[in-house]
């Protein structure tokens, strides 16, 4: 049997998904994707077209899962979003804070990185204080709150929280077909709700939603297949290369923020290595700046006031807790974990969705005029 070259095929990895990432982000930078700009076209101008980018994306990714599942290509039951724990409060209340801090911070985290790519000075500041709330979420004194709150309340099922594992003894229906069937039927209705408008069809939303989708399906073919060794070397175990949950992963862009901070700060210990979703974050930047720059809409912009400056530290403080929380922010949870049909990122999309709309009364509270002065 061939000795499997674990740093090799670790660079392989981290390259591939640096060139996903870096046409993301790019793309991104281009088209506007931006799962709070979907909600606030919708809340200011009756606009649901990058809603339905956002949906289309949705689509794209459940079927590219489900097909590369059914061809054996990848376990859908080795990812990180389907455990048998159900935390379904903490998912609510993780993806409403969410929503709420994306508003205030003008944006989620994958359109940070993309407004620090093209000049964004506050994007900078987001982007440390939601790394910092999340690595204090994920193992700081927020993080012992957590667990010992939100966390305690779940269901805990007998099988994987995905809906073709819940369903498949109920129905008695293999496993792997009722995959097949869901993930077609289900991803089909996304991409028809975002296909039925002729106005809809624009160069612009078509490549936004579809090379979105190819993204989020692309990097886990990159972590759930070029990166899956069945037996590494050292250990004899079952591993997947250059992931920090150390199972398949794809796109999320909370907990990688704090990753990347770590690295940087800790970068003198051996220990602290690059992985897909630190590599990640800098491809999204990288990809974003080059547009940026050639386009010549690169331009530096900071804060307006006190008031937006506190709005984006909270905000981002917000996104930290709730990303974290909600296991994934509008990509991680919104797309990367509904693609797998996991109960938990099925909850969590409209909990985003509702906490976005949340902030934008907020905001609109805000600059109404007050009639006592």
């Amino acid at each position: 049997m061939d000795v499997v070259d674990i740093n090799s095929l670790g660079r392989s990895v981290l390259w591939a998904t640096f060139a996903i990432t870096f046409l993301l982000g790019a793309l991104m930078q281009k088209t506007g994707f931006c799962s709070m700009g979907a909600v606030s076209d919708i809340f200011i101008m009756s606009s649901w077209d990058r809603l339905k980018q956002w949906f289309l994306a949705v689509g794209i990714a459940i079927i590219g899962f489900t097909l590369m599942s059914y061809l054996g290509l990848i376990d859908p039951l080795k990812s990180f979003y389907t455990g048998n724990r159900f935390l379904w409060l903490s998912t609510i209340v993780g993806s409403v804070v969410f929503g709420f801090g994306m508003v205030l911070a003008s944006g989620c985290g994958s359109k940070t990185l993309v407004r620090i790519g093209g000049g964004n000075l506050k994007s900078i500041i987001v982007f440390m204080v939601l790394g910092l709330f999340a690595y204090m979420t994920m193992r700081g004194f927020l993080g012992v709150m957590r667990t010992n709150t939100l966390d305690t309340i779940f269901i805990a099922f007998s099988t994987p929280q995905d809906l073709p594992s819940l369903l498949s003894g109920p129905l008695g229906i293999a496993r792997t077909n009722l995959h097949l069937v869901l993930g077609l039927i289900i991803g089909s209705v996304f991409i028809i709700y975002a296909l039925v408008s002729k106005a809809f069809w624009t160069a612009e939303n078509l490549i936004a939603g579809i090379g979105v989708g190819l993204a989020i399906t692309a990097v886990w073919w990159v972590s759930g297949n070029l990166g899956y060794v069945a037996e590494d070397p050292n250990t004899l175990e079952e591993v997947f290369l250059v992931t920090n949950s150390g199972r398949m992963e794809s796109l999320s862009f909370v907990a990688p923020y704090a990753y990347s901070l770590d690295w940087l700060m800790m970068y003198s210990d051996t220990s602290k290595v690059l992985t897909v979703g630190i590599v990640a974050v800098l491809g999204m930047i990288l990809g974003s700046a080059l547009i940026a720059i050639a386009s010549k809409t690169f331009r530096w912009e900071s804060f307006r006031n006190t008031e937006d400056t506190a709005n984006h530290l909270v905000g981002a403080a917000l996104m930290g807790f709730g990303g974290v929380t909600a296991l994934g922010c509008t990509v991680g949870q919104g797309l990367s974990g509904i693609s797998t049909l996991a109960l938990g990122s099925l909850l969590a999309l409209p909990g985003f969705i509702f906490g976005a709309y949340l902030g934008m009364r907020y905001l609109q509270f805000r600059l109404a005029p007050n009639p006592c002065s």
